[in-house]
């Protein structure tokens, strides 16, 4: 198993690794600071560093077949040659694209704090942010904006703990994710808090405090279906959604 550094500390941009195994599949490291896709959020990329210097580009990162199994995804195959088990690198993401990431994990869940309703369906990338909640009722884009602007501006602290899974089964109320759920089978759920705001499982990165979302609107409310409101959020000024 790979050791999930950014699990516990999402701010972490790189790490000293050893190469375990590299293939067509991927590179797979004793331990990375590499999100792999899931959840909905996107995977990272960045940058392998051998010894020498030189920068393998990491163009993707994905969960392996096997459990606990991350791959980095090289942007050139060819380079697969330099990386041999025990090859020692040190392992770098994209630290632009990760922030972005934070930023829109937790903003999304500003959003939920506000839509009180299921998701089912959830995309978290460094150009934008979408939630599909299961309702029928209208959303209004410029109410949910002024929402996010004041949980934004009221600093409210950011952590996770970890809960049993018995503790999970006591409390069903705490999944609101129709088409994510929890990873089980490991004993424990890595859950998010957002101090008075928001709980729920959860296993991406995230802001320590909701100040460091920043300025983020909504671009866009849609009809997906009779039961579907897709809400779409950017950063402000920019284009993205």
């Amino acid at each position: 198993m790979t050791e999930e550094l950014f699990r516990e500390d999402a701010r972490l941009l790189e790490c000293p690794a050893v190469v375990l195994s590299c293939g067509e599949q991927g590179v797979v490291l004793d331990r990375t600071v590499f999100y792999p896709l899931g959840g909905g959020q996107a995977g990272d990329a960045g940058v392998l560093v051998l010894a020498d210097g030189r920068e393998l580009a990491v163009a993707d990162t994905r969960k392996g077949a096997q459990p606990g199994e991350i791959l980095h995804l090289l942007a050139s195959a060819d380079e697969a040659a330099l990386l041999v088990p025990g090859t020692p690198v040190i392992a770098c993401i994209d630290a632009a694209r990760r922030q972005a990431h934070m930023r829109f994990h937790t903003a999304t869940h500003l959003l939920c704090a506000l839509v009180p309703h299921p998701v089912d369906g959830c995309s978290i990338t460094a150009g934008y942010a979408r939630l599909d909640f299961h309702m029928a009722a209208p959303l209004d884009k410029e109410a949910l904006t002024a929402g996010i602007a004041r949980l934004v501006a009221e600093g409210h602290a950011v952590r996770h703990r970890w809960i049993s899974e018995a503790e999970l089964d006591a409390n069903p109320q705490l999944v609101r994710s129709m088409s994510v759920q929890p990873p089980r089978g490991l004993g424990r759920v890595r859950v998010l808090e957002i101090d008075g705001v928001d709980l729920q499982p959860c296993g991406g990165t995230h802001v320590s405090n909701t100040a460091e979302v920043g300025p983020v609107i909504v671009t866009k409310i849609e009809k997906k279906s009779a039961m579907t409101r897709r809400v779409v959020l950017g950063f402000a000024g920019s284009a993205s959604g």
